[in-house]
């Protein structure tokens, strides 16, 4: 591992105006840089990079992050690999945290073993792709199909040949276990070995780094499964990976949305048309991973299926893995075509632009799922419509909270006759009940497990927020405190204005400082984020060395202040992370947190601000209206008591010069 202290350190000697100016043409646009975005197509510039707060965000289809997450995303290098790259670029050497001989060992042996899967797989590759030039009846085939060489080399396709041991040529130790393991030889249980693939045209399948990882076969004679694809291997999992994603990227760039199909020669044969953005998934439904790498390549996605029964189940599938990423900038549309054309045979029979208009009357999520609802209850009686909604409901609790899901919620609150907050109680029920039943699952888990090590001591301020933290749940400073089973999690206000955060209902992090990144999550009751919190989240993220200045007394009022537990978290994570700037805090944050989501939800308009000439000043007079604030009730609440003894007239007393001091302009500093 990488020690998080190096990563900070990295970030704030590298300038992310460096690294994306080396991809991305930058002009100047005020205390920001602008260009196009690498990520969508578009003609107006809406990519802004921040030299003072060191990350970069488009306002067109909301990429943003730091330097490293820039190389990875744009480049398809791997964590360790951007880290490196940009270490090289500035003189530094990565330290890798202290491992075992054992550890050590290990991890040699797995490069090693990676190396030896893709030459072996590139091995195969170029004896396919030389097997096809020499087989007439291939050829003749993909001619048939309607495809062209140019196509046919842009894809790498291949033949596998006829023969049972047609492998053995390239591979003079055939016995060599590394084949089995890469899934290109069978051993059968008597020993005998044979290629997993024969009369087959092949269909190299690679990564987002463009790197080789398995293959898909589509027999050409008569047998079955018509479609192959390798086993799972430590290079492969069907279930993550979309075949054409590397060599459709710059056609998805161009056309401004990725299109999903369902087998290898329908991403062909659509290219072969001139439409290059098109992905297939392996043979399996759709997944969570595959939605997620489909939406970091493009904002809008249409699905491609057969207007049969299977084909609508297989869209239902897809729908309900997208709806836990929807967000207010993406688009989701589905294309049935009659049920005896798949894309590769409609645009073939139809031509490119008639598969382009029906592309434009796609479907989007919201009308096929309203639609497929109604489809299944009978909503003209009361049973149909209740029945409705219970089917709807865990469906709709996955969706985040953002505009996407009031529209979608109103929309069905119509048609199954309510009014939104009647939707809105059922719908809360429901995310109760799914929550209380994740918290019993978590607890379950967590007593099978063994006791946790305590976490290490945090640096100071963050040590200081723990110990009040831990003190605050009846338990000792200096231990780690476990996660009660119903935590307070943050949820962000839809009518909150300024605040367009992507939320799921994301359980809050645990703890402080070295526990907060690791911690785990369990069900949650949500709370709204107020204008005071959100005005301390700002000032944080454009000033994260405000920490440093934090005294007893300001943590104090912290702790005490209502709503406040993600500004006492960023603190923690800022102190113990050591972050200098929004980029690096962004970094530090723990993917799919609820900081990481105000991190992403706020970083734009932090970037969009100017820098105050004050920052200390506005977080001291912020921290000392909260203090007026607390101290006001306190008040409220003596006095509603009658003030009966000695001690809460002191108090009361006590209170009351404090305000005093506080409403005249704050004549003695919030230490």
């Amino acid at each position: 591992m990488i020690p998080e202290s190096f990563i900070q350190d990295l970030l704030a000697r590298v300038d992310v105006v460096d690294v994306v100016g080396r991809y991305v043409q930058l002009r100047k646009g005020g205390a920001n840089l602008l260009g196009l975005c690498p990520f969508h197509n578009e003609k107006t510039p809406s990519f802004t990079v921040s030299p003072t707060k060191q990350f970069y965000h488009c306002f067109g289809c909301g990429a943003h992050g730091t330097a490293i997450t820039f190389l990875i995303e744009h480049t398809g290098a791997s964590f360790p690999e951007a880290v490196r790259t940009l270490a090289a670029s500035v003189g530094l050497t990565v330290p890798e945290a202290p491992r075992t001989p054992r550890q050590r060992q290990l991890d040699k042996q797995r490069k090693q073993e990676v190396t030896q899967h893709e030459q072996v797989l590139e091995t195969a590759q170029r004896h396919y792709v030389a097997r096809l030039k020499s087989s007439p009846r291939a050829i003749d085939y993909l001619k048939g199909r309607g495809l062209s060489g140019e196509i046919a080399a842009r894809f790498g396709l291949g033949w596998s040949g006829e023969d049972r041991r047609g492998l053995a040529t390239v591979f003079p130790d055939y016995e060599d276990p590394m084949l089995v393991e890469c899934g290109l030889v069978i051993e059968a249980e008597d020993g005998r070995r044979y290629d997993r693939f024969r009369e087959r045209i092949m269909f190299p399948i690679r990564n987002a780094r463009g790197k080789l990882i398995g293959f898909g076969g589509r027999i050409i004679g008569k047998g079955e499964p018509k479609y192959l694809n390798s086993p799972e291997t430590p290079l492969f999992s069907k279930g993550r990976e979309l075949y054409g994603l590397w060599e459709s990227r710059a056609g998805i760039r161009s056309e401004g949305c990725v299109l999903v199909v369902e087998g290898y020669m329908d991403v062909v044969g659509l290219a072969q048309h001139g439409l290059s953005n098109a992905v297939a998934t392996l043979g399996t439904a759709t997944t969570p991973e595959h939605v997620q790498k489909l939406l970091r390549a493009s904002n809008k996605v249409i699905f491609s299926y057969d207007g049969d029964a299977a084909g609508r189940r297989a869209a239902w599938r897809a729908l309900q893995a997208c709806l836990p990423l929807m967000r207010d900038d993406v688009s989701v549309r589905f294309l049935f075509l009659p049920a005896e054309h798949d894309p590769d045979s409609y645009i073939a029979a139809y031509g490119d632009k008639a598969f382009r208009a029906a592309l434009d009357d796609a479907v989007s999520l919201s009308r096929f799922m309203l639609d497929e609802l109604a489809a299944r209850h009978r909503l003209d009686e009361a049973e149909g419509r209740a029945a409705c909604v219970h089917e709807a409901a865990p469906l709709l609790a996955t969706l985040p909270q953002n505009a996407y899901r009031l529209q979608l919620e109103r929309e069905f609150a119509r048609q199954v006759l309510l009014t939104p907050e009647e939707l809105g109680g059922l719908l809360e029920q429901a995310r109760a009940a799914a929550g209380a039943r994740e918290a019993a699952m978590a607890l379950r888990a967590d007593s099978r497990r063994p006791g946790a090590a305590a976490a290490p001591a945090a640096p100071s301020t963050a040590g200081r927020m723990l110990a009040r933290e831990a003190s605050r749940h009846g338990a000792s400073a200096s231990a780690a405190t476990p996660e009660p089973p119903f935590d307070d999690t943050p949820w962000f206000d839809s009518q909150d204005e300024g605040m367009p955060l992507a939320d799921t209902h994301m359980p809050s992090a645990a703890g402080f400082g070295a526990q907060h990144r690791g911690a785990r999550r369990g069900a949650s009751t949500r709370h709204s984020v107020t204008p005071m919190a959100k005005q301390l989240l700002r000032l944080l993220i454009a000033h994260p060395g405000l920490v440093a200045g934090l005294g007893d007394q300001q943590l104090e009022i912290l702790e005490r202040g209502p709503h406040l537990k993600l500004v006492r978290d960023l603190i923690a994570l800022a102190a113990s992370s050591g972050a200098r700037h929004a980029g690096a805090l962004l970094q530090a944050a723990e993917p799919g947190s609820d900081l990481e989501q105000v991190l992403s939800g706020l970083g734009p308009q932090v970037l969009a601000e100017e820098d105050l000439p004050d920052p200390q000043a506005e977080w001291n007079d912020a921290l000392r209206r909260i203090e007026l604030d607390l101290i006001k009730a306190e008040q409220a609440a003596l006095a509603q008591s009658g003030l009966k003894d000695v001690a809460q007239q002191q108090r009361y007393q006590d209170l009351s010069r404090r305000r005093l001091q506080l409403e005249a302009g704050g004549s003695r500093k919030v230490l």
